[in-house]
């Protein structure tokens, strides 16, 4: 019969350690209304407070994973970010100008 233990940790092949991973996702860049954004991916086990969702005026509660965006351009800060459900983003451009991203 066969052993059915598993390979010592130190047989195994080494993996690098995946930096972006760590950091929470890639980051890309996407367009609305006429400005270039920074977008990254914000996984529920990582979301741990309330955010306000500029899009649909709604809490996106802890757990809910969400995109936080930012100008491309300039120096934005802390302040610039926004954290938006997904699904808002997505739609951003079928709302009506001026009533998101405050």
């Amino acid at each position: 019969m066969p052993s059915r233990r598993r390979p010592s940790k130190h047989a195994r092949e080494h993996v690098p350690l995946d930096v972006t991973r760590i950091q929470g996702g890639t980051t890309r860049e996407e367009s609305y209304a006429g400005t270039r954004w920074m977008v990254r991916s914000v996984s529920g086990a990582t979301a741990t407070r309330d955010y306000l969702c500029p899009g649909c005026q709604q809490d996106i509660p802890p757990g809910v994973p969400h995109v936080v965006v930012w100008p491309a351009e300039g120096v934005g800060g802390l302040g610039d970010r926004r954290h938006w459900h997904t699904g808002c983003w997505q739609r951003r451009d079928a709302r009506p100008p001026g009533n998101s991203y405050r």
